[in-house]
């Protein structure tokens, strides 16, 4: 049985437009003032809570910990799906994996930033495997150490393996099949490890994990950073140790020097420099929300396509889960003749092609506007930040409904992981599902609209404060781009006030292609 959320009520959907196109006015009307980024608070100065952040940091066996208890965590995932059930919403591997860990991940990532990477099972699982250490540096690294080749010293890897997934993901299945996805996680844990085997320190973390760098790219919008606490000491500085490390601890594992580290995209939060620096220099701090996307972050033209690929791929995800989707799909096959696969790949091509006309258009009038002398490639790098706020909003209201409607009865599922003697879900826990929720109903809305609202709002303070330099008049030479916004703002607003269908319900059969 297919089960649907309710969509957005209208009157929440009005409380958006009409707010975001005030936005717009004020954005395309007042004049652009300069944006403070240099406020901070080190969490050393919390009681308690933060000296306990800070050994968590630097004493490598409460890291390990973690990082078992997520491994074994990630290992029953893989023996669930292998060797449990095939309905996909009794069986442990699908409720974690997309029910729980993906959905909750997202919303994690706003508080903690990267901190997920530090607890990585892919990574731990490589790191053990490749360096045959729990924690301690490795030398040597049972690893041939290359270089990785330039073509490849980029996120464009990244997001290609991020449209793969969704590929597998979304068209043959992934989500509703166990089996499936423990087959999805060994090959994760099989790329991370053969990466760690050829390549030197952590090229997949670094280039290729499209987790990881969509955490990366998220984080720029986060509370929360780990830095020097006095900038002075990283700049007199000459062993570095945060880059190369120490005898017992490792190397950055994405090659960042911790006293030139301006924003979060690359710092997977490992700890590796707090353990290895020797003054102890580096800890904690909160800051204002989204002062990387908004000024601090530097555009490159690799970035710039990934951050825009999330914000594509995001929307085609809510996009696939709306009740009209496989309507479509069908009539499309019908056409098109062949497999429903290839119907679902030209919706998936579509999706991502079709935010970039009206972005390049948006872009070409802010050129004539302004008279800039940036070419059009430059200018598509430094306003592609837009795309996190708008991206990470859309991505957590999205995920919110997941997690506040799909989480409900989840515990019965830890208690019997394989589902060994379960049927599918009645009709009456199907309904349950369906009307049983974490939160209220108006407060999931609330938070939904006030998610969408803060999203704009970055995503029109990142359009003043990186177009502010080409101006030559007022702020009015940048309303293209604001319509951007607002066009990629109300198509989100648009697939939540739909139907839903819910991630995981239903029998599926043991996975093959």
């Amino acid at each position: 049985m297919i089960t649907v959320h309710p969509g957005l009520p209208i009157i929440w959907g009005i409380i958006v437009g009409i707010t975001i196109l005030l936005i717009s006015i004020w954005a395309i009307w007042k004049p652009i003032s300069t944006y403070t980024t240099d406020s901070y608070y080190s969490l050393l100065k919390l009681p308690i809570i933060g000296k306990l952040i800070h050994q968590i940091t630097i004493i490598p066996w409460l890291l390990l910990v973690i990082k078992v208890i997520v491994v074994a965590l990630f290992l029953l995932v893989i023996a669930a799906g292998l060797f449990g059930t095939p309905i996909a919403d009794r069986n442990i591997a699908t409720i974690l994996t997309w029910n729980i860990w993906w959905s909750g991940l997202i919303i994690a990532v706003f508080f903690l930033g990267s901190a997920w990477c530090a607890i990585c099972p892919w990574d731990t699982l490589a790191t053990w495997l490749v360096h045959r250490r729990l924690w301690k540096r490795s030398d040597p690294y049972n690893s041939l150490n290359l270089p990785v080749p330039k073509q490849f010293r980029n996120v464009l890897p990244a997001l290609l393996l991020f449209i793969i997934l969704t590929w597998l993901e979304l068209g043959v299945g992934v989500t509703v099949s166990p089996y499936a996805t423990a087959l999805l996680s060994l090959l994760m844990i099989i790329l991370a490890t053969i990466s760690l085997a050829i390549f030197e320190r952590k090229a997949f973390c670094r280039y290729f994990c499209p987790v990881g760098r969509t955490i990366g790219f998220y984080a720029q919008l986060a509370p929360i950073e780990l830095r020097p606490i006095d900038s002075n000491i990283c700049m007199e500085c000459n062993s570095l140790e945060c880059y190369h490390g120490n005898a017992t601890v490792d190397g950055c594992p994405t090659n960042l020097v911790m006293g030139r580290l301006t924003q979060n995209t690359y710092c997977t939060n490992c700890g590796n420099c707090t353990r290895s620096c020797p003054t102890q220099n580096i800890a904690w701090r909160l800051r204002l929300p989204s002062t990387e996307a908004i000024q601090t972050a530097r555009p490159h033209w690799d970035e710039a396509w990934f951050m825009l690929g999330l914000m594509a791929l995001t929307a085609f995800h809510g996009l696939t889960m709306m009740a009209f989707w496989e309507t479509w799909m069908g009539e499309l096959t019908s056409f098109i003749g062949g497999s429903g696969l290839w119907s679902f790949s030209i919706g998936l091509i579509v999706s991502l092609l079709l935010p970039l006309l009206p972005y390049i258009l948006a872009l070409s009038l802010i050129k004539y506007f302004t008279n800039s002398e940036l070419s059009i490639k430059q200018l598509f790098s430094q306003f592609a930040f837009i795309a996190i706020p708008l991206a990470f909003a859309y991505h957590l209201a999205h995920n919110l409904n997941h997690l506040i409607r799909e989480s409900v009865g989840a515990s019965s599922v830890f208690m019997n992981p394989f589902g060994t003697g379960t049927l599918p879900l009645s009709l009456i826990e199907n309904q349950a599902k369906h009307t049983e929720m974490l939160l209220p109903a108006e407060l999931l809305f609330f938070l939904q609209t006030s998610l969408l609202i803060f999203g704009f709002l970055i995503a029109v303070y990142v359009i003043r404060q990186r177009g502010r330099a080409l101006l030559t008049s007022n702020p009015w030479q940048l309303s293209p781009m604001v319509l951007f916004a607002l066009l990629i703002t109300g198509y989100h607003l648009l697939l939540l006030m739909e139907p839903m269908v819910m991630r995981v319900s239903g029998v599926c059969l043991p996975f093959s292609i």
